[in-house]
């Protein structure tokens, strides 16, 4: 065998070893999966929209607002101020206490009343005028021949208050009171007459000569239960 033939097929063994082992490496690059990296870690998916959201988000925080409650107003306590009466109207002062509460309603104490805060000078006034006449006797005429008397009927008594309302100038008999102001009950006063009897609503309160509960003309008074009133003329100071 010729030297020239030697080396021939040692180059052709040459060329087909490579061949092979070119084959190997192709096939063996083919055979990796397109999602694995050349170590086997799984790579992972990329894209500029995931990646500009890849940060974590921002989480909406809910935060509650308790408003302040607003606190109630305090009713103003009940008070007793001793003192004359309103020393600015022209009203005749009277030493007495003058009791308040708070609110639209008089209120009775120990056969005193208490005027309402709400309610205005000359209604206060009133009250606490007739709250000087609760140990007054009753007496057929009495507070007729002067707002000043020893004694006082129901018609007298009833005249007392109104006049220390600044609403009457002179004692009225019930016959007049029938037909005192304007008809119907009125806000702060309404006058209850019929021939031989009169009684008065005051912020409330009734203001009577007649005990209902123990029977007899007592005197003038402070009620705070209500009576019949079937028969008798409902009637109000205008205005009031």
């Amino acid at each position: 065998m010729s030297a020239a033939i030697v080396i021939f097929r040692w180059r052709f063994a040459t060329l087909v070893t490579a061949l092979f082992a070119y084959a190997a490496t192709v096939h063996a690059q083919e055979r990796t999966p397109a999602d694995r990296g050349s170590f086997g870690v799984p790579l992972q998916p990329f894209s500029l929209r995931e990646t500009a959201d890849a940060s974590p988000r921002a989480e909406i925080i809910s935060v509650a607002y308790y408003a302040p409650r607003s606190q109630p107003a305090l009713a103003p306590r009940a008070e007793s101020v001793e003192d004359d009466l309103e020393r600015t109207n022209t009203f005749p002062e009277i030493n007495s206490n003058r009791p308040m509460v708070a609110g639209d309603r008089a209120i009775l104490r120990n056969a005193i009343a208490y005027a309402p805060s709400h309610a205005p000078d000359n209604i206060k006034n009133a009250i606490w005028a007739v709250n000087t006449l609760r140990r007054k006797p009753y007496v057929w005429g009495g507070g007729h021949a002067s707002f000043n008397d020893y004694g006082y009927d129901c018609s007298g008594a009833v005249s007392f208050a109104l006049h220390y309302a600044g609403l009457l100038d002179a004692p009225l008999p019930s016959s007049d009171l029938r037909h005192y102001g304007r008809r119907g009950r009125g806000r702060w006063i309404t006058i209850y007459s019929r021939n031989g009897h009169t009684f008065a609503i005051i912020a409330g309160l009734r203001l009577d000569t007649t005990d209902l509960r123990d029977g007899g003309d007592v005197g003038p008074r402070w009620y705070a239960d209500g009576r019949d009133t079937r028969g008798f003329n409902a009637c109000h100071p205008v205005g009031w």
